[in-house]
């Protein structure tokens, strides 16, 4: 789930942490990450692990209405975004099958999130609406993630950063459900911060994917036009 091998996309980890912290546990995990190369284990089976915790977190604790110690879950496990990206670096590790590993799962990790909210909320949350809003939250990010692909894949910067990307839209969730299962510690009343959580991620979401696909689109046309005149320009070269 760590950003080895690609362009500084934020992570969910690094979003989580302000600079200083960043700093702060990378000093830390830096042993334990030397301490994992010594006995063998690869960056790749770092994010495995560390996506099949948050998945298992999310599926798992979430439809139950374990709120708060789902994301507890969620959260360390998020931390391997620290740790293969420092194992990574300490073993001078930069490929491409690394950054398709950890942008496939960042895929998986995003879709059991909000998978386990609408499982919750499909079931003992009894809440068909909030359920929808959980459901086009998965659906909506993960075509966010794909127009920026699919567009870079044409050749196109998209050169935009959407109101609501893949790092924001984890924060709100998270944090909003960790703070919502203090519910069932005897807080009244915040149970309802997943609720509007959910509807900023899918009102921020739709608005992202509007704004990528206006992007690509008149970054298309510019392309298109550029190459028009390219051919005009060979073709009046070679009328000469």
């Amino acid at each position: 789930m760590a950003s080895r091998g690609r362009a500084a996309t934020p992570t969910v980890g690094k979003a989580m942490l302000n600079k200083y912290a960043r700093a702060f546990f990378t000093r830390v995990l830096t042993p334990f990450a030397a301490f994992l190369i010594r006995r063998g284990v690869s960056p790749d089976t770092v994010t495995l692990i560390g996506t099949a915790g948050v998945v298992a977190g999310a599926l798992v604790l979430y439809p139950r209405g374990e709120f708060f110690w789902g994301t507890v879950v969620i959260t360390l496990f998020v931390f391997s975004d620290l740790v293969d990206g420092n194992m990574a670096r300490q073993l001078g590790r930069s490929s491409r099958w690394g950054a398709f590993l950890d942008s496939t799962l960042d895929r998986v990790a995003d879709g059991a999130v909000f998978g386990g909210f609408a499982l919750w909320y499909a079931g003992n949350g009894d809440n068909n609406v909030l359920c929808a809003v959980a459901i086009f939250c998965l659906a909506s990010g993960q075509v966010v993630s794909y127009t920026k692909a699919r567009g870079e894949s044409i050749g196109l910067p998209v050169a935009v950063n959407g109101l609501v990307e893949r790092a924001e839209r984890l924060v709100i969730s998270l944090v909003a459900a960790g703070l919502a299962g203090f519910h069932k510690f005897g807080v009244p009343g915040i149970q309802w911060l997943l609720p509007i959580a959910l509807w900023i991620v899918a009102v921020g979401s739709l608005v992202t994917l509007v704004q990528r696909v206006v992007t690509v689109r008149r970054e298309a046309a510019e392309a298109d036009e550029a190459a028009g005149h390219r051919n005009e320009s060979q073709g009046s070269e070679a009328a000469k």
